[in-house]
């Protein structure tokens, strides 16, 4: 199965982090949150990427041209550049990457219908967003999506509340209090996709449309979207305090599927 990772975004919740780098490009305790997505991806088998890119394309493109490079020792000479070591320990072995200009001004389902052409019809497909992490089973969100005849699966979580959470009696008895608790009775979008090729169906090539809005809602007019419910680990870097508690996730454990560098 290939992995279509949306990267093209302003990501400006992010303030001065994204004014000089995209926000897939943003470090997590020494690797951009980027490689940590993809690392959880090819934990489960996945080799296949396409990266749909927008805002600073260039610096995902110049990244990924020079991983090797930035995982490696190296010896600069007059006339030479050459690898101190073998390459055994490049991160990615056998994983191939397709770095695609979707536009820089383009919505997430004009992306999506951009990179048509690189899939296989006959073959269902990954999505996610290049700015969160989350531990979901891979291997059981494709096998609930397997088990049913719908065209989209979307991935379901429980935010985390952005404050503490104070629940109390008519006379102002505290109950309940639960610092940044997730919301239990509310579900939203955790941006783990599973596709069949005719999603593309569902995408008006004249107009620059949110995946999120008319395409989905067709499917749902259609009963042909499911939802696979995860309450486990999942985060999102809308902002400067995510990022902080993503880094304090990655450095504690709690994210899995973290690339980790101790230089």
């Amino acid at each position: 199965m290939k992995v279509v990772i949306l990267a093209g975004g302003f990501g400006t919740r992010l303030g001065n982090l994204t004014q000089d780098i995209p926000k897939p490009m943003v470090k997590i305790c020494g690797y951009p949150i980027i490689l940590h997505i993809i690392n959880h991806f090819y934990n489960f088998g996945c080799r296949e990427f396409i990266i749909c890119l927008g805002y600073k394309q260039e610096i995902i493109k110049e990244y990924f041209m020079n991983m090797n490079f930035y995982s490696k020792n190296i010896q600069v000479s007059e006339n030479q550049i050459s690898i101190l070591e073998d390459n055994k320990n490049f991160l990615f072995p056998g994983a191939d990457f397709q770095l695609i200009d979707t536009g820089l001004n383009t919505m997430t389902g004009k992306r999506l219908l951009k990179i048509k052409k690189f899939m296989n019809k006959e073959e269902s497909f990954f999505l996610t967003y290049g700015d969160g992490i989350s531990t979901i089973n891979l291997n059981e969100l494709y096998k609930f999506h397997r088990s049913h005849n719908g065209i989209a699966t979307v991935t379901s979580v429980h935010p985390i509340a952005r404050f503490g959470e104070v629940i109390s009696n008519e006379n102002g008895l505290v109950n309940s209090f639960k610092e940044k608790p997730a919301v239990q009775k509310s579900w939203i979008n955790g941006g783990y996709f599973v596709f069949e090729n005719d999603i593309f169906d569902f995408i008006n090539e004249f107009d620059n449309e949110m995946l999120e809005q008319l395409p989905l809602e067709k499917l749902v007019a259609q009963r042909k979207l499911y939802t696979y419910k995860f309450d486990g680990y999942w985060r999102c870097m809308d902002t400067p305090r995510d990022l902080k508690n993503i880094i304090e996730d990655v450095k504690s454990g709690i994210y899995k599927y973290a690339l980790l560098n101790d230089k």
